[in-house]
């Protein structure tokens, strides 16, 4: 069984064959990332079968994502603190409209659709696959003031709290374990946390949102969130990695930690009345920063306890593993070029994306547990097929009888894909596993078909 069929060995697309092309199409795209299907497929047959799988009725965006949940879920049992981290990302096509007979050959129309994942990840990074993923299509544009009006359940700001109460789910299922939701500014939304608190205790998933609006707060602090935290006394201070980003290299900053419980002041909404709700929050601030460089500061609203240092780093720690999803996010609009796919209906397309989404997983979670677990064996991750093949290619030797570990693979994998390994180089990046992922399987394919040809003289 290979990793394919293991992943989707839990599938019930109402067909047996069904579900043995689901992970025979599964492992096609994601041994060729980035390339057409035509590509990734072996020949016409293949690429039709592809094609006739993709419109079948039964094979939509939920069922195929259904058993790498099921295997998602398995992973985290064995991790004490799972951080699910959720995001909407801009998947929006657009459609030239000249050879349409609808305008100019310049002439473009855009259709915006959007894509919220909920991924899960260890809090060494190490993404354990996609436990929800919801996609919509966005009409219109909403003014500002025509919101305002609506129910949150009328909002696209409903799917950050869906995300949590999915969050609450797993940890009904996982009693063990610690599940952990984590969402930047946009999830920053009061309704978010008078939900925390209507859950049992025994499924009430924790979370940590950064703040995008300085709250009006209730009580004795009668003041807002940003002032009241700023007067707060320090617990100390923490070192935080800042990425890179455009003409800002990466560094290292050194943040104080100022935390305090707060009582949020309830917003006012049309035609009914939000009661008042205690929140944690923490403030990381970089008071001493260098100069021309914008000083890092994270308000970060919890669940969690926040009354000693060690309790607010974690939370800064935990929240900062949000960017993972970012990278998740350049691995699979990158690495899987799924913007570039032409299938023209929904019904196509998103059975296609949710395929891509595993792919995206088997990327980062080879690269992320290669970092964290060097020792294990690289079967962990690799088909004794690849690691092989990589072996033979990169050594130029046989390879040996007991399998390398999975941090030498890795390393194995990535120089095939641009990684040079120079001494201030760094861990190698998603971009070089995604190309040596793939490369790898070119030389599989190669081998094997060697050793037939080998074969078939031998028998003649």
């Amino acid at each position: 069984m290979n990793w394919a069929q293991d992943e989707m060995k839990t599938a019930d697309l109402g067909d047996g064959r069904l579900n043995a092309r689901l992970a025979s199409f599964l492992e096609r795209l994601a041994d060729h990332p980035g390339n057409s299907i035509p590509t990734a497929c072996r020949g016409l047959a293949e690429t039709t079968a592809a094609y006739r799988f993709l419109d079948n009725e039964k094979v939509t965006f939920q069922k195929v994502l259904r058993p790498h949940q099921d295997a998602t879920l398995q992973r985290m049992q064995s991790s004490p603190v799972v951080l699910l981290a959720q995001d909407t990302t801009e998947m929006d096509k657009w459609v030239n409209l000249g050879p349409k007979g609808m305008g100019t050959i310049k002439a473009q129309k855009k259709f915006s659709r959007r894509l919220h994942p909920t991924i899960a990840f260890t809090p060494e990074r190490i993404c354990l696959g996609v436990v929800d993923a919801q996609w919509w299509n966005r009409d219109k544009p909403s003014p500002r003031h025509e919101r305002r009006d609506k129910g949150i359940d009328e909002k696209e700001s409903q799917r950050w709290i869906d995300s949590y109460q999915t969050s609450c789910a797993i940890q009904g299922q996982l009693p063990q374990t610690l599940v952990v939701n984590l969402a930047d500014a946009e999830g920053d939304l009061y309704e978010w946390f008078i939900d925390y608190q209507q859950f049992a205790p025994d499924t009430q998933a924790q979370w940590i949102v950064r703040a995008a609006q300085d709250r009006r707060l209730s009580g004795p602090d009668n003041g807002k969130l940003w002032s009241v935290l700023g007067q707060a006394p320090s617990l100390g201070t923490l070192k935080v990695e800042v990425k890179a980003r455009v003409q800002r290299p990466a560094r290292l900053a050194e943040v104080t930690l100022r935390t305090a419980t707060v009582t949020l002041r309830a917003p006012d909404r049309l035609g009914y009345k939000l009661p008042s709700v205690s929140i944690n929050a923490v403030l990381a601030r970089e008071e001493n920063s260098i100069d021309g460089v914008e000083p890092l500061e994270w308000m970060l609203l919890t669940s969690l306890p926040i009354t000693r240092l060690e309790q607010a780093s974690t939370v800064v720690e935990w929240y900062g593993v949000r960017w993972s999803i970012e990278v998740f996010f350049n691995v699979l609009k990158n690495g899987c070029q799924v913007s570039r796919l032409q299938l023209e209906t929904e019904e196509r397309l998103l059975p296609c994306i949710g395929l891509y989404l595993i792919t995206t997983w088997r990327v980062l979670y080879g690269l992320m547990l290669g970092r964290a677990c060097p020792d294990l064996s690289c079967e962990m991750v690799f088909e004794a097929s690849e690691w092989k093949a990589a072996y033979i290619v990169v050594k130029r030797c046989q390879p040996p009888s007991v399998p390398p570990s999975l941090g030498e693979m890795v390393l194995l994998v990535t120089s095939l894909g641009g990684y040079l390994g120079r001494k201030n180089d760094g861990p190698p990046g998603p971009k070089a596993m995604w190309i040596g992922m793939q490369r790898i399987r070119e030389f599989v394919i190669a081998l094997e078909a060697q050793r037939a040809l080998i074969e078939s003289y031998v028998e003649r």
